[in-house]
C-alpha cells in the first residue's frame, strides 16, 4: 500500500514574485520563485533586468522597465532599468 507523505515547506524559504512594469502596464508574476534570503531574490531581479535589457537592445528600444518584487505578505523592493540622456545619430 502506497502512502502519500506531506511535503513540508522550509519555514526559512520565502516565495518572491517578480512583476514586470513598463510604459504599457504591469505584468504580474503568478508563480513566483522560492529563495532562502532576500539577497537571492535581488540577484534574480538583476538577472531578469539584464535579460530584459538584452531583449530591448535587439529591438532597438530605449524604454524604462522595472521588476517589482513582492511576497505573499508585502511589497519588498524594485529594481529598474532607466535610459537617460540625449540620443546621438550615427
Amino acid at each position: 500500500m502506497l502512502m502519500s507523505v506531506p511535503v513540508q515547506k522550509d519555514p526559512a524559504v520565502t516565495r518572491y514574485y517578480f512583476d514586470i512594469r513598463d510604459a504599457t502596464g504591469l505584468y504580474p508574476d503568478e508563480e513566483g520563485l522560492e529563495f532562502g534570503t532576500q539577497r537571492e531574490a535581488e540577484v534574480e531581479a538583476a538577472q531578469a533586468l539584464a535579460d530584459l535589457a538584452r531583449d530591448l537592445a535587439v529591438a532597438d528600444e530605449r524604454r524604462e522597465v522595472s521588476v517589482e518584487v513582492r511576497t505573499d505578505a508585502k511589497w519588498v523592493f524594485q529594481a529598474a532599468l532607466i535610459f537617460s540622456g540625449s540620443r546621438t545619430t550615427q
